[in-house]
């Protein structure tokens, strides 16, 4: 594990301890690891959580990949809203296997 991989797990570690916070855990896409956050049905997204990620340069998906919108790095999953922050600091590092 590296030290931004360790450093993103604390991050979501901490997210997780939100009452506000159904899950969090971290993924990739294609070609860039995401911090997932999926709330609680009744919850809005708390403004600490953003000012949490941005301090460790993850911002909302709709942001960095410039999605139109409001709020559209957000998506219903099941009875909780998951919110995607993707780590700018890595950002299109990682790569996917693509069949030819």
């Amino acid at each position: 594990m590296t030290d931004r991989e360790a450093e993103l797990e604390r991050l979501v570690e901490r997210a997780r301890q939100h009452e506000a916070v159904a899950d969090a855990f971290l993924a990739k896409s294609f070609t860039d690891r995401l911090v997932v956050v999926d709330l609680e049905a009744s919850e809005s997204l708390p403004r600490e959580l953003v000012t949490l990620f941005t301090s460790h340069d993850c911002y909302g998906a709709d942001e960095v990949y410039d999605w139109d919108g409001e709020d559209s790095s957000a998506g219903e999953f099941g009875d909780a809203t998951r919110y995607q922050f993707v780590d700018q600091r890595t950002r299109g590092e990682h790569r996917s296997y693509v069949a030819e």
